[in-house]
């Protein structure tokens, strides 16, 4: 990848046309001139040592050394380094609504479909800002932790469906609670909460979590994707519609008022989407009246100062300028190393990469790196203009001309994740975080391995690259933001798998409580014949006891009954799975 650092002072190139100009304005004037003494061909007779090309020589070697002396002030860079870099911007967390409702297709192509378009719009626009994304229906998780890694965040997108949560429904409560707590810790930057949803809220409480998020500083935008009229549910895969209890279609529609209410409680604004795209303005507009603050990340840049290699091209023009005599030097004419100006050429060209060390070594492992950058910064270009396919061609290219270069590793790497492919990143993430040698660029690689891990929701890998990337950079915050939260969430797996064995031992507690009962009626039973069988009316001491140990057991019994109730953890039955 190449680029100047200060491009203004390339203007200066216009500079050059003019003086060609102004040059062979005054050599017409000086030959208009001469024709006023005499005929041409006499006055050059006259003046042998006058010689016409040489004084052309000296005049574009003088220009191109100017043109090598403005490329330096423009500051042209190319390479690869980690920096750390200050940045002014905002935090924002967007909840998207996953639920069974947004298949619907009252918004071209479905208003799921037109929620990613939106948020891949909104993350298009951001330069220092910091995102994250959270996903949510009868439940909420987050899908990826606030970060200034766009190329991650648009990765994540993509993958979203409602098949990710299998409690379906519509908890808004929820989500905003979530991100609440997704933030990070710094102060005075401006924080927002982007909840993208149809408006069928089925559980409650949305007013009151945006409430309570304004409480703590943070915004509450709402996003309401669909129409008034509503739409049926398609169901994936089928011709068909989704179906309530009795059997009737369910038409899924927006509910404004409520959208309304949620943003005002939470300070923000409501914002309709339609099919035009006079949501991404609207919203583009109340992400810039957030409160700004400097925040420092982690950037992995590819910039590297090489105005030398100009500044000494520009030297040697000059010194090879002032060499060439403007008139015909006789003395030396009388020496000639070689007879033809083939055998000339050919010495300066063997001659003038010795005088530029910095821009040719003379080597031929300095000409294999040269082409591996080539390659690099090629496929730099076509990764910019979203073209995968083509970059990973070139950065396989750069590979092959020499295998250790960690930057061709790790591009190939993130060229391979935005096409989808996973399995070859975390391969060419992994060759790459081997052979490097600079700490902060593994650690960058072991971080983008453990975001792999974290989206396939294997949480114990991921903790393990996050772990190996704080030990080259403790510094990042991020990466010790994303191995607390798979920490949490590998805590909430096995909280869930506790839960399975508890639902095993409700089904022997209940065999359990079948055995006891059968032992009860048996004692019932046995209670009856021995009343029976007695000719006096009143009750024997014995059965008595046996009675009384009876209602003992059948206390205990119905007290264990209740403890165990209250032990359970109380399961959502939510009417509406859409």
């Amino acid at each position: 990848m190449f680029r100047f650092d200060q491009p203004y002072y390339l203007y200066l190139l216009a500079i050059i046309p003019v003086i060609a100009v102004l040059h062979y304005w005054t050599d017409y004037r000086r030959r208009r001139r001469m024709r006023e003494f005499g005929d041409l061909d006499l006055l050059k007779a006259l003046m042998p040592d006058v010689s016409h090309w040489r004084r052309e020589l000296k005049f574009w070697l003088l220009q191109a050394a100017l043109a090598m002396m403005i490329v330096c002030l423009a500051r042209p860079q190319y390479g690869t380094k980690i920096d750390t870099r200050k940045r002014r911007g905002i935090e924002a967390i967007v909840a998207l609504d996953v639920s069974n409702s947004m298949l619907a297709t009252d918004v071209s192509p479905s208003r799921l479909d037109k929620a990613k378009m939106l948020v891949s719009s909104l993350v298009d626009g951001m330069t220092d800002d910091k995102i994250g994304l959270i996903v949510y229906a009868g439940d909420a998780f987050t899908q990826l932790p606030i970060t200034s890694d766009y190329v991650s965040a648009k990765m994540f997108l993509d993958n979203i469906s409602p098949s990710m949560i299998n409690v379906q429904g519509t908890d808004i409560a929820r989500a905003i609670e979530l991100a609440t707590h997704s933030f990070t810790q710094q102060e005075g930057v401006g924080r927002a909460i982007f909840v993208i949803t149809d408006g069928e809220d089925n559980e409650g409480g949305a007013e009151a979590a945006a409430a309570e998020a304004l409480k703590q500083g943070m915004k509450v935008y709402v996003l309401g994707v669909g129409s008034a009229a509503g739409s049926p549910i398609p169901l994936p895969g089928t011709n068909r519609y989704i179906t309530d209890n009795s059997g009737n279609t369910v038409v899924s529609k927006l509910n404004e008022d409520m959208c309304r209410q949620i943003s005002q409680a939470g300070g923000g604004a409501y914002v309709y989407v339609d099919n035009s795209s006079s949501a991404i303005s609207a919203l583009q507009k109340h992400v810039d009246k957030l409160a700004k603050a400097d925040m420092e990340s982690v950037l992995y840049s590819e910039f590297d100062e090489h105005f030398r290699d100009f500044a000494w091209a520009a030297l040697i023009l000059l010194i090879i300028e002032a060499l060439i005599l403007a008139r015909r030097n006789h003395w030396l004419g009388r020496f000639r190393l070689f007879p033809s100006a083939k055998a000339t050429a050919l010495l300066a060209l063997f001659i003038l990469p010795a005088l530029m060390p910095s821009a040719f070594d003379g080597a031929t492992a300095m000409a294999q790196r040269k082409n591996d950058r080539y390659f690099i910064r090629h496929g730099n270009r076509l990764y910019r203009d979203s073209l995968y396919a083509k970059a990973q061609v070139d950065y396989q290219k750069a590979i092959e001309k020499d295998n250790a270069n960690a930057v061709a590793h790790y591009n190939l790497g993130n060229a391979h994740l935005m096409q989808g492919q996973p399995k070859d990143a975390m391969k060419s993430f992994e060759t790459a975080a081997r052979i490097q040698t600079d700490k902060l660029r593994a650690a960058q690689c072991y971080h983008n391995m453990g975001v792999i891990f974290q989206s396939q929701k294997q949480y114990k890998e991921a903790i393990q690259c996050y772990q190996n990337a704080l030990r080259r950079n403790p510094k990042d915050d991020e990466t010790r933001y994303n191995l607390a939260l798979c920490m949490h969430q590998l805590k909430n797996d096995n909280n869930q798998n506790g839960g399975d064995d508890n639902q095993g031992e409700d089904s022997k507690d209940q065999q359990q409580q079948k055995q006891d009962q059968q032992q009860k009626q048996q004692q019932q039973q046995d209670q009856d014949q021995q009343q029976q069988q007695q000719e006096q009316p009143k009750m024997s001491k014995e059965n008595a006891e046996q009675l009384l140990r009876a209602a003992q057991q059948e206390e205990r019994q119905t007290q264990d009954k209740v403890n165990k109730a209250q032990q359970r953890p109380q399961r959502r039955q939510l009417e509406k799975q859409w």
